[in-house]
């Protein structure tokens, strides 16, 4: 697993996410609140921190974790930061390749990303994976930053008896631009706990949804419904430094991030 290399992922790769989500050693918690917990690790030869939110969803299944991570026809119901989505084209059955353009965070202005997904089913987990790469028929689009996604993954267990399922997700990224590393890593311990509460309540929504709303389509799952859709060119997707226009935002502070649950902000 390497940034702007795209390839089918193997059992290794995998393997290396699933370890970091499930390691304790160099982790350092930072938030626990109710059935969350955020920690920070620092990672050599990186100025910005990695970041593990793990969270028990009593009353969802990992089936529904799953299949609200895949379903692009439900993120914009959820997800107001995802502005665009394009699905580029798929490598094999368990790895595409896709565009997200995301509005800004405040204080952090727009990003954009071209990904590779991962995802590997098995009897007890499942885990989507992700990381950036480069595709030369997606360069940074007009008033956005393109960022880096080094690696990012969400590893999902139901709890038996106990019911309900435990989601861990874990993120390293690069958001490029001029913000101050302190900064990157302020936002990174506030936004971990927003994107588990903002996954949770879709998840309990997304049954209903599902029904209305082609109940069927589920080609993460069911693979003979991948077979019209665009192969990707892996010639077009070798690594490249991109020359961008750059806002400076490095003169922001502390006091402009906000703590506060998007629902509260709208109250």
């Amino acid at each position: 697993m390497r940034v702007n290399v795209a390839r089918v992922w193997e059992d290794s790769d995998y393997e290396k996410i699933r370890s970091l989500c499930l390691q304790n050693e160099g982790w350092i918690e930072v938030y626990n609140k109710k059935d969350t917990e955020v920690h920070v690790k620092n990672v050599p030869n990186s100025d910005y921190q990695m970041v593990k939110a793990t969270a028990y969803f009593p009353d969802v299944s990992s089936s529904v974790v799953y299949d609200v991570l895949h379903d692009s026809a439900y993120r914009p119901k959820w997800d107001k930061h995802m502005a665009k989505q394009e699905s580029i084209g798929i490598i094999n059955p368990n790895n595409d390749v896709c565009y997200h353009g995301l509005t800004s965070y405040p204080p952090v202005r727009a990003r954009d990303f071209v990904m590779q997904r991962s995802w590997l089913e098995t009897q007890n987990e499942k885990m989507i994976c992700s990381h950036s790469v480069c595709h030369e028929d997606y360069p940074p689009a007009k008033g956005y930053i393109r960022g880096t996604i080094l690696l990012s993954g969400y590893l999902i267990r139901d709890k038996g008896e106990k019911g309900g399922c435990e989601v861990i997700y874990i993120c390293h990224s690069d958001p490029k631009g001029k913000l101050p590393t302190w900064l990157v890593n302020r936002v990174t311990k506030v936004v971990g706990p927003k994107i588990i509460k903002k996954l949770h309540k879709a998840c309990q929504s997304y049954p209903d949804w599902k029904q209305k709303h082609h109940p069927e389509w589920k080609p993460w799952i069911n693979v003979e419904q991948q077979i019209d859709s665009p192969r990707v060119d892996l010639s077009k997707c070798q690594p490249k430094e991109y020359e961008q226009d750059i806002i400076d935002e490095s003169n922001l502070s502390a006091m402009s991030i906000s703590t506060k649950d998007e629902d509260e902000e709208e109250n």
